[in-house]
């Protein structure tokens, strides 16, 4: 492929969002997702929520997609009853992104999730969540950083070889993993902290927020497989 590769990014749906003298409904992406694939080479594209049977057309459209952060996935998706500190279920987007990371897993489209993207794909592949976790969003609205660290030999080790502060802000994470799924990263606590297929396509998904902070490399990685 010549040029600049599309990459579709999945979108929030809000009700009552005003700017100007307007309130309405909106399909929303904070801005950090788009500039950060433009940023590493890429063309991005808005993915607004639509209806799952239509998830396979757009991702046909795609060179890769990025399934990005947001609510926690409803716990009905992994067969568990949901935690009290779990958030509110936003039942349209899961049956979005799940269609999406599905279509994207069977046409080989390069993946990465992000936050709750990482999440997402795990919960896709039949893995399960831990519904919360101390110590990884501290402050209300405000994004933390810790270290995490590679796992030798792993994709995400070819991207970012040596340990990195990352920015971060979640509460849940993975438990058990999806099948064909392997740990790429840690962090301190020994949260799995970054997740890959080993083979085939490029799929990662990073429990941290690249978008916040200005290391490259890993949607760089998700760029680079998107122009083979």
């Amino acid at each position: 492929m010549s040029g600049r590769p599309l990459i579709g990014i999945s979108t929030y749906a809000e009700s009552g969002v005003r700017w100007g003298v307007w309130q309405l409904d909106a399909a929303l992406l904070p801005a950090g997702y788009p500039r950060l694939v433009q940023r590493a080479g890429g063309l991005a594209a808005m993915l607004p929520p639509d209806a799952p049977e239509h998830a396979a057309a757009a991702v046909a459209r795609l060179d890769g997609l990025v399934i990005a952060g947001g609510p926690d996935v409803e716990p009905v998706h992994y067969g568990a009853e949901p935690d009290p500190r779990t958030g509110p279920p936003a039942r349209a987007r899961d049956a979005w992104e799940l269609a999406l990371i599905r279509a994207a897993l069977e046409r080989g489209v390069p993946l990465l999730g992000i936050c709750r993207g990482m999440q997402l794909l795990n919960v896709a592949l039949g893995g399960t969540l831990v519904q919360h976790i101390d110590g990884h969003a501290e402050v209300p609205g405000v994004f933390g950083h810790h270290p995490v660290e590679p796992v030798p030999g792993t994709r995400y080790a070819e991207a970012v070889p040596e340990g990195t502060s990352v920015p971060t802000y979640h509460h849940q994470a993975v438990d058990r993993l999806g099948a064909g799924l392997i740990p790429s990263a840690h962090a301190e606590d020994g949260t799995v902290e970054a997740v890959e297929r080993p083979d085939g396509p490029w799929v990662v998904g990073v429990q941290w927020h690249p978008e916040m902070g200005d290391d490259e490399r890993v949607v760089s990685a998700l760029i680079t497989a998107a122009k083979v």
